[in-house]
């Protein structure tokens, strides 16, 4: 009789492991930039910077995810290139480049910032043929006249040609705005990250499966 109802126990045990949901593996999205990924001149960059107040919205919806905020201030996309390989120690499962605004500031030749966008494309998708790829797209002074056209082309054509989803403009409704900026007018203030992490939801919510 115990040998019986200890079988029974067991049974019942193993059927209601078996029935029971595991519980999600946490995935890891890695934004990979410059100082607006960084948080450049915010008190709290990990909470005030964009990547954290996203990584905020994903906490409060219950999503499987975490948030590596790989901002690096000042960086090129040749210095993105030359650093990507220590990212990618990591899985990733999204990542999202933003990177090239530097590049143009400093008037660089625009084939080359492509090139190494491109580049960084490439290793990580050879890292993770199934990484979701998120391109925020930047713009340069109108005042640089063609080099801004040829800089602002350069995003859709590269998230076209590699499958990665655009963003069309990072700083939509924050770029150009004072209030929204630090006095050096370039770096959002901690109420214009959370613009720009708006910015950048759509996009990404849609990919969080």
């Amino acid at each position: 009789m115990k040998l019986l109802f200890s079988l029974f126990f067991t049974f019942l045990t193993c059927s209601t492991l078996l029935s029971q949901e595991p519980a999600p593996a946490t995935k890891t999205i890695v934004f990979f930039g410059d100082s607006l990924t960084a948080g450049y001149g915010l008190e709290n960059h990990l909470l005030q910077a964009f990547p954290g107040i996203l990584q905020q919205r994903i906490n409060d919806k219950n999503l499987p995810y975490r948030v590596v905020n790989s901002g690096l201030s000042g960086d090129t996309t040749a210095g993105g290139l030359r650093r990507i390989d220590w990212i990618l120690r990591q899985r990733i499962d999204v990542f999202i480049l933003e990177l090239g605004a530097n590049d143009g500031l400093r008037g660089l030749p625009v084939a080359t910032a492509k090139s190494n966008l491109e580049a960084i494309i490439a290793k990580v998708r050879a890292r993770n043929p199934e990484v979701q790829i998120i391109l925020a797209g930047m713009e340069m002074p109108r005042s640089m006249g063609d080099y801004a056209l040829e800089f602002a082309a350069m995003y859709p054509a590269l998230a076209e040609a590699s499958g990665a989803t655009l963003i069309p403009f990072l700083l939509e409704g924050v770029g150009g705005v004072p209030e929204l900026n630090l006095p050096d007018g370039i770096h959002p203030t901690p109420e214009g990250h959370q613009r720009v992490a708006e910015n950048v939801w759509p996009y990404l919510q849609p990919l969080l499966r």
